[in-house]
């Protein structure tokens, strides 16, 4: 077996000096990925945010967090289609008390995660040129949802 090589960038070093928190609200339509990439965003620069991460938690066990294709719809559409398949409404769930939607989307949120860790660099989050930041709802019905945001690091 052949081992893989890198090449590594040159090191930034920033210390760190600053701790900013806010809570991104959210209002769901139902089911499906809701993209809040630029509200991130408009979250680092008022933080004045240079270098550092940034720390997104989501305060729900029935919605997620994920970090996947912003350019064609249609992966959202299908990313949906096969969590549905993975835990679909109908497969006799003991627990039903909020509906028959509710443990696959506990089952859906366990899959998929409920905090994310995004590197910012030069005050810009470090996503890649197709990705974006979604909240993924998994309920059937609207939901308000609040996502922490924190961001570690140094300041302009």
């Amino acid at each position: 077996m052949s081992a893989a090589t890198g090449q590594l960038t040159a090191i930034r070093q920033a210390a760190v000096n600053s701790v900013a928190t806010a809570t991104l609200t959210v209002d769901t339509r139902g089911s499906g990925l809701n993209e809040i990439t630029g509200e991130v965003q408009r979250f680092v620069a008022e933080a004045a945010a240079a270098e550092g991460a940034l720390l997104l938690f989501i305060r729900h066990t029935s919605a997620s967090l994920v970090i996947q294709e912003n350019a064609d719809p249609d992966v959202r559409t299908d990313l949906v289609a096969a969590l549905n398949r993975l835990a679909p409404v109908d497969a006799g769930w003991v627990h039903d008390v909020e509906g028959p939607d509710d443990m696959p989307a506990h089952v859906k949120a366990m899959l998929t995660g409920v905090t994310l860790i995004v590197p910012v660099i030069a005050g810009r989050l470090a996503l890649g040129t197709w990705q974006g930041i979604y909240l993924a709802e998994h309920r059937e019905r609207p939901h308000r949802r609040e996502i922490v945001c924190q961001f570690i690091g140094s300041r302009y």
